[in-house]
Formats: C-alpha cells, sequence, structure tokens
C-alpha cells in the first residue's frame, strides 16, 4: 500500500512564520502561524531577531505536522517562500547571527543610495539587476553591516561570515549549516546579481564593497537543496524549492508563461506579470525582477508595488479607531453608495511604483460638510484598487503593442473582500479572478519542491490543478472609470508638498 504523500511549505513573512502541509493536489491539509517581534531601533530602523525568526519557522512546521499526524517519511519535500530583502549576516562556524536582520522596510541605508545615484551608477544597476537603487534591495544593507558592526568586514574577507536573505538563513539552518545556497529570485532583489547571466556581478560587488566570499551559491527555484536535520522532524526531508514570496504567488496561481498576471493583497499590494524568457526593462516605473525557475533557463517577470494596501485598513483600525475589526470594513464601506467625491492617497511611507515618490505623504481630499467616516473607509478600501489599477496600467504601456493582461489572478487576505475585488475589476475593465486556494505562496513553494522531487512532471500538470473560486466581472463603463482614474491621479499629485 503507498504511503499518501504531502508538500510543506515553509512560509516565513514580515510579521509571522506559517507553515502549511499540502496534499499533492494542492489542498490545504494543516496549518501553523505564529507572530515574531518587530524592532524598531530608531525611526526608519526595521529589524527582526534572526534566531526567532528561525524559532518561530521550526515550531510552525512541527506543529503542522503534529496537527496532520503526518511524519516525515510521508512528506516528499519541503519548500521555503520568505519575505525578500531583508538581509542576514551570521558567522560560518558557530551558525551565530552578527546582529539584527535588517529588514526589506528599513530605510537607514536612503543616504547611500542617494550617494551611489549620484555617481552616476542607476543606469548600469538597472540594466544589470532589473532594479533601482533604493534602500529597499538587500546590497546597501548589507554593506552598512559589513560597515558598522565592528570586524566585520575583516571577518568576511577571511571568509569567515555569510550573507543571505531569510529563505538562505532558513536552509543554512535545516541542514545544520551544510546549504548555503539561494535561489535565483531571491538573488535577483539584492542589487548584486546580473539576472541576464543569473550569477553575481563583480562589478556590482565591487560598487557596494561586497567580498564574495560572503554570498551564497545561486540555484534554480526548483532544486535540491539539501536534507533536513533528522533531529529537527524525526527524519530527513529533501528541501526542494525556494523563491521569494511573490514569485512564488506568480507560480502558486500557475502564471507560467507570458501575460499572466497576479496582484498579492497584503500589508502591501505585489503585482507581478510573467514575461517569459524575455528580461522586458520598463518605461513605466515598474522593475524587473527573476521568476521563479525550475531549470537554468531564465524566466522574468515585471513588477510593481505598493506600499500601503491593506495596511490602510488597519490604520482605519487603530489610528482612527473608525472600525473594531479589519472584518467590518466591508460593512462599513457598503453602506453608502460610493465615497462621496472622497479620495484617499495612503502614501503614509511614500509612495512605490510606478510612482515612486520616497516624500509624498498620506492625504485624505474631496472633503465636504456631508461626508461620513462611511465615505472615508469607502475611499479606503478603494485606495488599494486605484493604486493597483495604475500598476497593471503602467505595465499595458510597457507591453505597447504586444498583447495586454486579459485577466487578474488575485491572493492574499484581502481579496476575499467582495466590494474590494468588483471595484477592482470595474477600474481595470478585465475579469479578477479569485482561487479555491488563496495561499498562494506557500502553495508555489510547494509545487517548486514537489516539481524538484517527481511529485509533479511538468507545469501543466500544476496548471491543471487551478480552479477558480469567483470571478469578478467588470461593469462600469469605460469612461466613468478613466474619470475615477484621473481623479486619483490628481490626489496623487498632492500629495508631495
Amino acid at each position: 500500500m503507498n504511503r499518501p504523500r504531502f508538500l510543506l511549505a515553509l512560509d516565513q513573512g514580515t510579521s509571522s512564520s506559517r507553515s502549511i502541509l499540502f496534499d499533492t493536489q494542492g489542498r490545504v491539509v494543516a496549518m501553523a502561524q505564529r507572530e515574531f517581534r518587530q524592532i524598531f531601533p530608531q525611526p526608519g530602523w526595521v529589524e527582526h531577531d534572526p534566531r526567532e525568526i528561525w524559532n518561530s519557522q521550526l515550531a510552525t512546521a512541527q506543529e503542522a505536522l503534529g496537527k496532520a499526524g503526518v511524519g516525515a517519511a510521508d512528506v516528499a519535500a519541503l519548500g521555503i517562500t520568505n519575505q525578500r530583502e531583508t538581509t542576514l549576516v551570521w558567522n560560518r562556524g558557530t551558525g551565530e547571527p552578527l546582529c539584527n536582520a535588517i529588514v526589506w522596510q528599513d530605510r537607514r541605508t536612503e543616504p547611500a543610495c542617494a550617494a551611489l545615484r549620484a555617481r552616476g551608477f542607476e543606469a548600469m544597476v538597472r540594466e544589470r539587476t532589473g532594479l533601482v537603487i533604493d534602500a529597499y534591495f538587500s546590497g546597501t544593507k548589507l554593506k552598512w553591516i559589513l560597515d558598522n558592526v565592528p570586524g566585520a568586514r575583516d571577518a568576511a574577507k577571511r571568509g569567515e561570515l555569510a550573507f543571505g536573505t531569510v529563505d538562505c538563513w532558513l536552509a543554512w539552518q535545516l541542514t545544520g549549516g551544510a546549504a548555503h545556497a539561494t535561489d535565483v529570485s531571491n538573488a535577483s532583489r539584492t542589487l548584486l546579481f546580473d539576472i541576464h547571466r543569473n550569477q553575481w556581478d563583480d562589478e556590482l560587488l565591487a560598487m557596494l564593497d561586497i567580498p564574495h566570499e560572503v554570498l551564497p551559491e545561486v540555484h534554480a527555484s526548483s532544486h535540491l537543496y539539501g536534507h533536513t536535520q533528522a533531529g529537527l522532524f524525526g527524519a530527513p526531508i529533501a528541501i526542494g524549492g525556494m523563491a521569494g514570496d511573490q514569485q512564488s504567488a506568480l507560480f502558486g496561481q500557475a502564471c507560467f508563461s507570458a501575460g499572466l498576471a497576479k496582484n498579492t493583497y497584503g500589508t502591501g499590494c505585489f503585482m507581478l506579470m510573467h514575461t517569459g524568457e524575455e528580461c522586458r526593462a520598463s518605461s513605466n516605473g515598474l522593475i524587473t525582477t527573476s521568476a521563479a525557475q525550475i531549470n537554468a533557463t531564465p524566466e522574468y517577470a515585471l513588477e510593481g508595488s505598493v506600499f500601503i494596501g491593506g495596511a490602510v485598513v488597519q490604520w482605519l483600525r487603530d489610528g482612527l479607531h473608525a472600525i473594531k475589526g479589519s472584518e467590518a470594513v466591508q460593512n462599513l464601506a457598503e453602506s453608502v453608495p460610493d465615497s462621496g467625491g472622497v479620495m484617499f492617497v495612503p502614501a503614509f511611507t511614500g509612495l512605490g511604483a510606478p510612482y515612486w515618490k520616497p516624500d509624498a505623504r498620506g492625504a485624505i481630499l474631496g472633503l465636504s460638510r456631508g461626508t461620513t467616516v462611511a465615505h472615508i473607509a469607502r475611499a479606503a478600501l478603494e485606495s488599494i484598487a486605484f493604486q493597483s489599477a495604475a500598476l497593471l496600467q503602467a505595465m499595458s504601456r510597457d507591453l505597447a503593442g504586444s498583447g495586454g493582461v486579459t485577466e487578474l489572478r488575485v491572493d492574499g487576505g484581502a481579496c476575499v473582500n467582495n466590494l474590494l475585488m468588483q471595484f477592482q475589476a470595474d477600474l481595470l475593465g478585465i475579469p479578477v479572478v479569485r482561487p479555491k486556494v488563496i495561499e498562494t505562496t506557500a502553495l508555489g513553494a510547494a509545487y517548486l519542491a514537489g516539481l524538484s522531487c517527481g511529485v509533479y512532471a511538468s507545469l501543466d500538470e500544476l496548471a491543471a490543478h487551478w480552479q477558480a473560486e469567483r470571478v469578478f466581472h467588470p461593469t462600469m463603463s469605460r469612461q466613468r472609470a478613466g474619470e475615477l482614474m484621473q481623479n486619483w491621479e490628481h490626489a496623487v499629485a498632492q500629495t508631495v508638498l
């Protein structure tokens, strides 16, 4: 009798660690989640304790297996997906972190980025990496650690230190230091990686004064990275996949070919469109990134990042105390037929793509004597859709002449909000499709692991698993949608003083 086969996904996020056990049909069997501390040493700085990341992730993996009554022998492989750009450095001999992880949201290296831009590196960085020079990415964080932790740079040159993003740190811990490796999707977020040649770049390393000795090996996203230590789960489990969270969600949404796009509605919103083997540069404020790869052939995506998505609902709850819980926002917003002319631009931390305005600040415009908190709540929800529509419009301009996006696949916590999804479809003028399994980030990691160990034979087999739960069709006239987007752009223009 054949044993049941499962795939385990470790989903290491910015505010919590989760583990999800899937069956081979992509259905959730068991799940566990633990939050961990957010550390703010000073304004603009955001850190995590690497030990808390590891301990919380390990605990959730063990808990998920325990809930399902599944042993390590029943798990074909595990995959890792992670918050991207967060930067860790540790001692190769002891495995001890050199300092706290510097989180992707951290802005301490913006002066260093401004200096690089002033020295004329922007064009080279964009051509090699597909990225803009910004504190968001890992490279300047790594340089900061080497420059500011006493003795770090000399130790790095002696080969005593290891750098990695969160996936790399977890793989090191899981294998007891046997694997110091990352995948192309995470490497492509460092400012150090040539996405055309799929390798670390000497000129970029020189630009940031990063020694080669600290760097991990880079592999395809679907790859046998090693095996977990036997003591962690009772027996070794193959580590068969790795991908940054947004590329993993693109894979979990079965967006395997050019023109397919997904939007993840989380704290922020991240829209990725697969461009196949074509590394397409953006002229409209997007970045180019490596998509998850199943072999040595490079694959790419256009990406736009909205810094404040679902976080605007948290602000309504915690800042304005307008709602008691995030789930109450839809009922409050639906209590009015529209936003009453109110426009809410939630630029609390500046504006990301396609605007890239770090000095923008939040604004609520169009207030009148008749405005209520319900109008503001509706405008807050609509702001998520407006920002995402601006991303898709930028993608469409980049794709001019080669066909546009015909549907948008959605995931993330806020995609369960029907009002938001309908408004999104109305603005875009294309169907918005919510899948049956919205845990697509973890599912992508599980699929990558399953491919590497032979659970799945092909991408076609995975595509056949993907199923829609609901399709939101546009009902608004294109003229009205255009007028609303013009109003939005006018509001955005008011946010930079």
